[in-house]
C-alpha cells in the first residue's frame, strides 16, 4: 500500500511540475474535467479539453497557417460527423498516409472521436508495400495526401478514399477533408463505447513491416514516467520534425495534446527550415530523429548562427542509434538540452539519456524511467553478471498488445518483452546498446557486434556516416565490411579506416573491406537499412575489393 501511495504521489508531483494541473477559471476547469471523464486519455480528449480551457490559444501551425484549440475542436467534430455520414463507424479501421500537417492531426482526432482504429502508413512506402499492408490490416477507408494518390490506387480499390492535403486549385475526384470539415456538423460527438486503437508499423529494417497494436493508456502514469526524465512542460511550443506516423513522432503529438502544447509542423524535413521555424515560433522543444541532427550540423556554421534558438529547452531524439560523437556536437552547438530515448515500437521506451548522461558517457542509452524494468538475459533466460552483454528485455505500462494480422509477438520472458537488441549496464547504472541480437557475427570464432565498431568510426575525422555488416567469408565464416560516407572534401582511405580500428579495438574487429558511398540507404525515421547493403553484396557476389560498385544503386535507394 505504501508503494502504491508513493507511486501516486510521484505521478502527481511530476504532472504538477509539468504544469498539467495548472489552475484556470473554475468554469473552464469544471468543463475540462467533465470532458476528460467522458473521453479518457485519448486524442479526442486532447483538443476537447484544451478547447474548454484555452479556446483562443494557438494550437497548431503548419504551411496553411494557424488554428486555435477551439477551431481544431470544431473542425474535428465536423470531420467526425462527415466521416460517420459516409459509413465510418466505431471499431472500423482507417489507414492514414499523411505527412506532418493539420490533415494528419484532424484525421487522427476525428477517428478517435468516432472510436475508429487508426493505421499509420509510412510515407516512404512503395505502392506494393502499401497494398500488402492494407490487404493484411483490412481498413475500410484510406486518408492520404494527394501526392500519394498513385501509390494507393490498388490499395484503395473498393475502399472509401479521402484526401488530406492537396496543393491543386482543382479539387480531385476523391473527397477532400477540408470540404468534409466545412460541410460537417460541428456539434459535440457522443463518445464511443470503446476507444479506438492505434496501429503503428514497425520500421521494417529487417523485413516486412508489421502492425503493432496499442490501446489508449488507462491513466496518465505513462506520461508521468516520460516527463520524469524529459522535462516537457504544459502550454509550451513544440516543433515536431520527426514523422508522426512513427511511434516517436506520434508519442510527442499525443503528449502535446495532453500538455496543451502548440504544435509546429512542416510537411517535409529541411534542416534550415527546421531551425527557421523553431526560431520563428520560439519553440521550447524540438522533436527529431538522429539523422536530422546530422543534417542540421552539416549546415555551415554561419547558417546555424543565423537563428536565435535560446528558447530551446529540449531536443528530444529517438528512432535510431545516436552516436556519442554526434550527441556531443549537438550539445556543443545548442547547449545541454539533448535527451535521447531508447526503445522500440513494441516496448515504447526502455531508457532515457539526459544531457548529464550524454556528457558523462557519450553513446549511452541512459537510465530507466520510473515504472520501467530492464533486464539483460543470456540465451537461457538468466540475468547476465553486471558489466556483461545480454539480450535486452523490458517491462513498463506501454508494452504493445501484439502484432496485427496474425504476425505473432515479441519474445516475452517473466513478463518482460525483448527489444531485439543486446546491451550492457555500466557501473553507474547507465544502459548501453551494443547492437541487434541478430546482427552479431562470428568471425574466426570471435563474437563481434558491428555497433561497437560503428561508434568508434563515428569519431574518426572525415567520417560522416558509417554502417557495418557481416558478409560470408570462406576462411573465417564471416568478416566485417564497412560502408562509409565521407565528409565533404575529406581525404580518407581504406587503410586510414582499418588502422583507426586496429589502434583501438581487437584485431578481429577490424573491417576487412571498406567501401565508400555517397549515401547510406535509410528508412523514413533515419534507420540504416542494412538488409539493402547485404542484398547489394549478394547481387555483386561479395568480391571484397571495396571498389564502390553498386554505389549509384545505394544512393538511389537512400533517396527513395
Amino acid at each position: 500500500m505504501l508503494d502504491a501511495l508513493s507511486h501516486r504521489l510521484h505521478v502527481t508531483r511530476t504532472l504538477v511540475g509539468a504544469g498539467v494541473f495548472a489552475p484556470s477559471r473554475p468554469d473552464r476547469m469544471f468543463h475540462a474535467l467533465r470532458e476528460m471523464a467522458r473521453w479518457g486519455p485519448t486524442p479526442a480528449a486532447g483538443y476537447t479539453v484544451s478547447a474548454a480551457r484555452y479556446p483562443d490559444d494557438e494550437a497548431l501551425v503548419d504551411e496553411l497557417g494557424t488554428l486555435t484549440f477551439a477551431e481544431l475542436h470544431r473542425r474535428t467534430n465536423g470531420l467526425a460527423h462527415a466521416l460517420a455520414d459516409r459509413g465510418i463507424n466505431e471499431g472500423d479501421g482507417v489507414a492514414i498516409l499523411c505527412r506532418n500537417h493539420r490533415g494528419f492531426v484532424e484525421a487522427t482526432v476525428a477517428c478517435s472521436k468516432l472510436g475508429a482504429h487508426c493505421l499509420y502508413l509510412n510515407t516512404a512506402f512503395a505502392a506494393p508495400q502499401i497494398t500488402d499492408v492494407v490487404a493484411r490490416e483490412k481498413p475500410v477507408a484510406l486518408i492520404f495526401d494527394e501526392e500519394f494518390q498513385n501509390l494507393v490506387e490498388e490499395a484503395g480499390h473498393r475502399r472509401k478514399r479521402f484526401i488530406a492535403w492537396t496543393e491543386n486549385e482543382e479539387r480531385p475526384s476523391d473527397p477532400v477533408l477540408e470540404d468534409l470539415i466545412e460541410g460537417g456538423d460541428t456539434e459535440d460527438v457522443v463518445p464511443p463505447s470503446e476507444p479506438g486503437r492505434v496501429i503503428i508499423l514497425t520500421s521494417g529494417t529487417t523485413g516486412t513491416p508489421k502492425g503493432a497494436s496499442r490501446s489508449q493508456p488507462d491513466s496518465l502514469d505513462p506520461a508521468a514516467s516520460y516527463l520524469s526524465r524529459i522535462p516537457l512542460k504544459a502550454r509550451q511550443t513544440m516543433m515536431i520534425a520527426a514523422p508522426m506516423f512513427h511511434s516517436w513522432g506520434f508519442a510527442h503529438f499525443t503528449l502535446g495534446l495532453g500538455l496543451g502544447a502548440k504544435l509546429v509542423l512542416r510537411r517535409k524535413f529541411d534542416p534550415e527550415e527546421t531551425l527557421s521555424a523553431t526560431a520563428q515560433h520560439q519553440a521550447t522543444a524540438l522533436v527529431v530523429v538522429p539523422v536530422m541532427l546530422q543534417r542540421i550540423l552539416e549546415l555551415p556554421e554561419e547558417t546555424i548562427a543565423r537563428y536565435d534558438l535560446r528558447c530551446l529547452q529540449v531536443i528530444a531524439a529517438s528512432g535510431s542509434a545516436l552516436p556519442g560523437e554526434l550527441a556531443l556536437r549537438v550539445m556543443d552547438t545548442f547547449g545541454d538540452v539533448l535527451y535521447n530515448l531508447y526503445g522500440s515500437t513494441e516496448v515504447a521506451w526502455a531508457s532515457i539519456a539526459t544531457p548529464e548522461d550524454l556528457r558523462a558517457a557519450p553513446g549511452t542509452a541512459g537510465r530507466l524511467p520510473r515504472g520501467t524494468v530492464v533486464k539483460l538475459l543470456d540465451e537461457n533466460g538468466q540475468e547476465v553478471p553486471e558489466g556483461e552483454t545480454g539480450r535486452i528485455f523490458v517491462a513498463n505500462e506501454m508494452l504493445f498488445e501484439g502484432y496485427t494480422g496474425g504476425g505473432g509477438n515479441k519474445e516475452v520472458l517473466g513478463g518482460l518483452m525483448s527489444t531485439g537488441d543486446v546491451g550492457h549496464f555500466d557501473s553507474d547504472g547507465r544502459l548501453f546498446v551494443d547492437g541487434r541480437d541478430d546482427e552479431m557475427i562470428v568471425s574466426g570464432g570471435e563474437n563481434v557486434f558491428p555497433r561497437e565498431v560503428e561508434d568508434l568510426l563515428h569519431n574518426l575525422d572525415g567520417v560522416c556516416e558509417v554502417a557495418i555488416i557481416g558478409v560470408p567469408d570462406e576462411q573465417f565464416g564471416q568478416r566485417l565490411k564497412a560502408f562509409i560516407v565521407k565528409d565533404d572534401g575529406a581525404k580518407l582511405s581504406e587503410s586510414d579506416v582499418k588502422e583507426h580500428v586496429k589502434s583501438n579495438l581487437a584485431r578481429y574487429k577490424v573491417p576487412r573491406e571498406v567501401e565508400f558511398l555517397d549515401d547510406l540507404p535509410r528508412n523514413a525515421t533515419g534507420k540504416v537499412l542494412k538488409r539493402e547493403l547485404a542484398e547489394r553484396e549478394d547481387e555483386e557476389g561479395g568480391d571484397g575489393k571495396g571498389d564502390g560498385k553498386g554505389k549509384g544503386k545505394a544512393k538511389e535507394k537512400a533517396k527513395a
